[in-house]
């Protein structure tokens, strides 16, 4: 399980990474409850490159907010890729941000289901390229109580926007 520390220099890398290429991030987050979030702004000078997140935990709160289709929902489930697509889609031009991430899974220890396991995260990133927006999503399972696989989560987030498929 990755430490508090852990976590601050992943988040601190990204900071780097995208004050470096002058873009703003921002988060649509669900099982992980704004925790990307708290580690970006726990680095300090955060407000020049984190426009903004999302906090949707509810199936209404992410269509309310982020948009996301109710048919889309009762369809493939909170937890899916195209909801996480749409969470991501939907946090970059709400905030106006260049980059997101979005997470959506069953952190546990109750309600995961035979093709969802407690443990299951979707995520998706996007990143703006000219009037386009590039998507890469990403599905695991994570072994662990109910923090472990929160604070997974978290570094995966984070460690996805340093990955290729979201930079320049």
């Amino acid at each position: 399980m990755p430490s508090h520390s852990d976590l601050k220099r992943l988040a601190a890398r990204v900071g780097r990474q995208l004050l470096a290429s002058h873009q703003r991030l921002a988060t649509a987050e669900s099982c992980t409850g704004g925790w990307i979030a708290k580690a970006v702004t726990d680095i300090a000078g955060s407000s020049h490159w984190f426009e903004g997140g999302y906090v949707t935990y509810s199936n209404e709160t992410k269509t309310r907010t982020l948009g996301v289709s109710a048919e889309m929902l009762a369809r493939h489930g909170a937890v899916s890729e195209r909801v996480a697509r749409e969470m991501a889609r939907s946090a970059v031009a709400a905030s106006g941000a260049d980059v997101a991430v979005a997470v959506t899974g069953i952190a546990g220890p109750d309600g995961g289901s035979p093709d969802k396991p407690v443990g299951t995260v979707w995520f998706c990133w996007a990143r703006r390229h000219g009037k386009s927006l590039r998507l890469k999503t990403l599905r695991i399972r994570f072994r662990g109580n109910r923090a472990a696989v929160r604070s997974k989560s978290v570094a995966t987030a984070l460690q996805g926007l340093l990955t290729d498929s979201v930079q320049r």
